[in-house]
């Protein structure tokens, strides 16, 4: 099992930036990929960004980015003390949500596969993230 926790929600103006952490923790090393989701009031979740990697203890890995955001956030993982970041910037007010992390144990090598929440078999309980306009 790994844990998740999130941080780094807030309240912000449309314009601003937010960094979202999220501290794993437990088998990490059985992990091939870690993702963002959002989900709005009334709304599916939605995926945000992935990041993936063919072992834990890799420095190489590959992103992937909902068009919605690509160009205003980053993924990144910092692999030595197990955290994944999300980089928002210029956040509008249609990304108000909560944010979800997930890690998942599944490994294929296919564009757009940790797109669907169905890959992720652990999940944080999420940050809130509300962008004013």
């Amino acid at each position: 099992q790994v844990r998740l926790v999130e941080s780094g929600g807030g309240l912000v103006q449309a314009g601003d930036s937010l960094r979202l952490s999220c501290a794993a923790s437990g088998r990490t090393f059985t992990t091939y990929a870690m993702g963002w989701f959002r989900q709005a009031p009334g709304q599916e979740r939605e995926f945000v960004a992935s990041i993936s990697w063919i072992r834990w203890s890799d420095s190489r890995s590959n992103t992937d980015y909902a068009d919605s955001v690509n160009g205003r956030f980053t993924i990144s993982r910092d692999n030595a003390n197990g955290t994944v970041y999300l980089q928002m910037n210029n956040l509008k007010p249609e990304d108000t949500a909560g944010y979800f992390c997930a890690a998942s144990s599944l490994y294929y090598k296919i564009t757009g596969y940790y797109r669907q929440s169905r890959r992720y078999d652990s999940w944080g309980q999420g940050t809130q993230v509300t962008v004013s306009s």
